[in-house]
């Protein structure tokens, strides 16, 4: 018998009250209690999970104990509501439904652009000379998630641009879609008392803080007093006790400043809950593909963070090395998606070629689109996790997708053909492929041609 929404809801609700009386020593139980209303729903995950808050010495179960009594009561019940079960135990088995129906991809979460304005000038970045062109008016945003809400999405997370320029209407978001989980990738240099203030009110809106490294890196490219400015909106963010995490961004230049146990060790110490590394993608006709990492740094970093899960009590996700957590690519609508400041929808953050805008089309016509129905139809695009990219590791996938469906560029500032793109990302791909298979068979022994890892969650 399937349990209605709102049943899942209520109980799972009442599983918080429990479990805050005595979070730690009540963490196993409630845990039968969800496994029982979550059914077969992200079992892979749960089961991890399972194992980490039996573990009173690992660092993971460390980071759980401190986001429970580190964090405002009011945000942790909040986003207990909204992530857990909203966005995953109710959402996941209404997306897979909608997954069938409709036989497209659905996403977990989709990533959208409030606007293309940042209030800074970081080397290497157009958005502020692009200035306050474009932008998603608070009507369109709102309409994006409503649909997306039919379709089981409860995972929402701004780009930009620097979403905070837009911070007023996405907290009058927040209030108005109460029930869904926010997350916003920001420079934080607009986070201030009277923002903090907002996030303790509404409880939904989680920043994750772009650093690149210690002051000398950061101020480098972003300006001089930005590292400073950075460091006190996590301070601050720390006093109020409210979530955020760090993302950053690995190139052959700081990889080894921010994988180092002290990078780690000053986030942590300034309140951070989680890690999110991002490889460097020579995306936009001036990129520098001098940056990407070669295979020896790359493998360098995948045994660093790696190495740093077994000590370090943050979250930590590498969003190139973990594809076989996830099935490899997540893009395409598969798990996520990207809507830029003009409403082309992109099947990723990092690949910027479309076949449909949200102003023309619903959000689940473009999930139908050819580029999307593409992704879904070619994925995964390697059976080796380590090679999970249709640009970066296989760049033939990208290029035949783009030429099949007529999809054009979305860049704003200077459209770039894809034969283009691919030109930077083919010799990657050939150095990359020995070592990827190397430690792939390393670490999945018998697992040539295995798929199991693509119908994981």
């Amino acid at each position: 018998m399937k349990i209605p929404d709102s049943l899942k809801r209520y109980g799972l609700a009442k599983v918080f009250d429990y479990l805050d009386k005595d979070p730690m020593n009540n963490m196993s139980k409630v845990m039968d209690l969800v496994n029982k209303f979550a059914g077969d729903t992200l079992d892979r995950q749960r089961a991890a999970f399972d194992q980490v808050i039996n573990d009173k010495d690992s660092c993971w179960h460390q980071l759980i104990e401190k986001v429970w009594t580190q964090t405002d009561p009011n945000v942790l019940k909040t986003v207990f509501n909204n992530f857990f079960v909203n966005a995953n135990l109710v959402g996941w088995p209404k997306q897979e439904e909608c997954r069938k129906k409709y036989g497209c991809n659905i996403p977990w979460a989709i990533l959208l652009d409030p606007t293309s304005a940042c209030n800074l000038h970081c080397t290497g970045c157009w958005a502020a000379e692009y200035g306050n062109k474009l932008n998603l008016s608070f009507d369109e945003i709102d309409s994006i998630i409503t649909q997306g809400k039919e379709l089981g999405i409860y995972m929402y997370i701004y780009t930009g641009g620097e979403p905070l320029v837009r911070k007023k209407d996405l907290i009058a978001l927040c209030e108005k879609h109460n029930d869904v989980a926010f997350l916003s990738f920001t420079n934080a240099t607009l986070i201030d008392e009277a923002f903090c203030q907002d996030l303790l009110r509404v409880g939904n809106f989680i920043p994750a803080i772009s650093l690149e490294g210690f002051e000398e890196a950061n101020d480098s490219r972003r300006g001089e007093g930005i590292y400073k400015k950075v460091t006190d909106a996590m301070a601050l963010l720390k006093s109020h006790k409210l979530p955020f995490g760090i993302s950053t961004c690995y190139t052959s230049v700081n990889y080894k400043d921010i994988t180092s146990e002290e990078f780690y060790d000053k986030i942590m110490d300034l309140g951070a809950y989680f890690i999110w590394f991002f490889h460097y993608m020579p995306v936009g006709n001036d990129a520098a593909p001098e940056l990407m990492p070669t295979p020896e740094q790359r493998e360098e970093i995948y045994h660093r963070i790696r190495a740093m899960r077994q000590t370090k009590g943050i979250f930590a996700m590498d969003f190139q090395n973990d594809a076989e957590y996830v099935g490899g690519c997540i893009a395409g609508g598969r798990r996520y998606l990207h809507i830029n400041a003009n409403g082309d929808v992109d099947p990723c953050v990092f690949i910027h070629y479309s076949d449909s805008n949200i102003r023309e089309k619903t959000l689940l016509e473009c999930l139908q689109s050819p580029m999307f129905m593409a992704y879904h139809n070619n994925q995964p695009f390697n059976e080796n996790m380590l090679r999970p990219c249709p640009m970066l590791e296989n760049p033939e996938f990208i290029e035949k997708m783009v030429k099949e469906t007529g999809a054009h560029s979305t860049d704003p500032q200077s459209p770039e053909s894809v034969e283009h793109l691919t030109a930077k990302t083919h010799p990657y791909a050939d150095n990359w492929t020995p070592t990827a298979e190397k430690l792939w068979n390393e670490s999945h022994p018998g697992c040539a041609g295995c798929t199991a890892c693509a119908g994981k969650q």
